[in-house]
């Protein structure tokens, strides 16, 4: 069997080593600490709480140390940890509550009005703020009644987190991440980005993605490195933080990477200790790319999902220029084909789905049999995501299937915004498509037939939206249509949208 007790193995070889740190606290938390206060909430979670294998941890929190302290205790007790999305409305966490049915709940209090109005929420019956709660493990522990803990058995196949993706039909799915998939997807990351025990990185990604987890952070972790953690993105922060951290290698998304490029410290630091950037999200511009070079900033393309990986492909920085567009080629330990509706594989050069096999694929979806079934297939995860092939083995993404788009980082599902619009008493349908914006990379322009003799406004429709939907899911633009366009099988003709869109702009 192999470990997943990371902290445990280097508490061992480097005691000393620092393992993170908080941007915004400077506490800091070395590899014994680590493993120690791991320990401590593990032995707590299961004698003081009585928790056991399985069971769910909602956390409702920022980045923090205490959420790897959880990670650790996780490996310890295979506990699975349900990282919740604190930029959702109440409505939208407490679907994600019942949905998971967490035995705890740990809160930054911060966010605690989150909760007030969940009916979910209100039904676990142990919820503490999160410093409350590791207050009570220190407790327990200067109690002397806490003996040495031993660790329950933890195997690849137990789920290690639930991380939610934006819902394709109305809601969102839980993607069952084990501690297999972080075990190979530190291996896959390791391998093809060169990582070292002495490598250094920052994460500000928010703990509710699995970029977060699973970009830098968890194979980070799995060598030994150290990772800084941020909780919010601020372009100057972060430049001087790559100074004055001494860090190596980090990663963002190219919206990022534009503020930083304009801010005018860019032009002002060395940042001559930073091996790569990597880049992940969407297609970075090529002057964009240029500027990093001119940098001596060498960039790596790549992609990934919540449910494979989620590093799954990586372009090297030597062909950032020449594979422009590229998402680079399948890391190691990946089989992957492009097939058409019958799953069969397209010919050479002609686009199709991409589908993928490997052991950083997800089991499945939590509690939903369904949408697992419907998306891996014979062993092959359906990425719902069309690509195609060049002759050099290169992949570039065409489109994507699910209508989905990128706003600021964040992924919008279409279907889920529409399913709340249809509720409204003013609107008889509506569609939804991402168009360019100059800040968010996409936004949402939504076409909506009023009912018949309704007063609806642009503004009502986005008003609507308030308070129901995350900020970043509520549509920028709202025309009205006297009916949808639909093609020859009577379904939303979407191309016929993105026209018209580009007539109105």
């Amino acid at each position: 069997m192999i470990t997943v007790d990371w902290s445990a193995r280097w508490a061992e070889y480097s005691p000393d080593k620092i393992a993170a740190g908080e941007f915004e606290t400077d506490r800091t938390l070395t590899y014994r600490e680590l493993n120690r206060a791991g320990s401590l909430a593990a032995a707590y979670l299961s004698r003081e709480t009585g928790l056991v294998k399985g069971d769910r941890i909602a956390i409702l929190a920022e980045n923090c140390l205490e959420y790897l302290i959880l990670l650790s205790a996780a490996q310890k007790t295979g506990i699975i940890l349900v990282p919740l999305n604190y930029r959702l409305t109440s409505r939208e966490i407490d679907y994600l509550i019942s949905d998971s049915q967490p035995s705890m709940l740990l809160t930054e209090e911060k966010f605690r009005s989150k909760l007030k109005d969940s009916s979910a929420a209100a039904g676990i019956g142990w919820q503490q703020d999160i410093v409350s709660f590791f207050d009570s493990v220190k407790k327990y522990e200067a109690s002397g009644s806490l003996s040495r803990f031993t660790e329950m058995s933890v195997f690849q196949d137990d789920a290690a987190l639930i991380i939610y993706t934006s819902g394709t039909t109305a809601f969102p799915k839980g993607s069952v991440y084990t501690h297999g998939m972080m075990f190979w997807n530190s291996i896959n990351t390791q391998l093809r980005l060169d990582l070292t025990s002495a490598d250094r990185s920052i994460n500000m990604a928010p703990p509710f993605h699995t970029g977060s987890w699973n970009v830098l952070l968890s194979p980070f972790l799995h060598h030994g490195a150290y990772t800084l953690l941020m909780r919010n993105f601020d372009a100057d922060s972060v430049l001087r933080a790559l100074v004055d951290y001494e860090l190596t290698i980090f990663w963002a998304v190219p919206t990022m990477l534009k503020m930083m490029a304009e801010s005018p410290l860019f032009d002002e630091l060395d940042l001559s200790k930073i091996r790569y950037f990597v880049v992940g999200g969407e297609a970075m511009p090529v002057p964009l790319i240029q500027r990093y070079h001119s940098k001596g900033i060498p960039i790596r393309q790549g992609y990934g999902l919540t449910e494979v990986g989620p590093n799954v492909t990586s372009l090297n920085h030597q062909d950032a220029i020449r594979k422009a567009g590229s998402i680079g080629k399948p890391n190691f330990y990946y089989r992957f084909r492009l097939v058409n509706d019958k799953d069969e594989e397209v010919k050479p050069g002609e686009a199709g789905e991409l589908i993928l096999s490997g052991p950083t694929v997800t089991p499945g979806y939590w509690c939903n049999p369904e949408a697992t079934s419907a998306t891996i297939r014979d062993g092959w995860f359906h990425t719902g995501d069309i690509m195609r092939c060049d002759e050099e083995g290169f992949l570039f993404v065409v489109d994507r299937i699910k209508n989905m788009y990128i706003s600021g980082a964040e992924n919008v599902y279409p279907a889920e915004v529409e399913f709340l619009l249809r509720s409204h008493p003013g609107i008889d349908a509506v569609a939804i498509i991402g168009v360019p914006d100059p800040k968010w990379g996409e936004t949402g322009m939504a076409f909506v037939v009023p009912e018949k003799n309704s007063s609806l406004t642009p503004e009502d429709v986005i008003l609507y939206c308030e308070g129901r939907l995350a900020k970043y899911k509520i549509p920028k633009y709202v025309r009205f249509l006297d009916e949808l366009p639909k093609n020859d099988a009577g379904k939303i003709d979407r191309q016929r949208l993105k026209q018209i869109s580009l007539q109105n702009q």
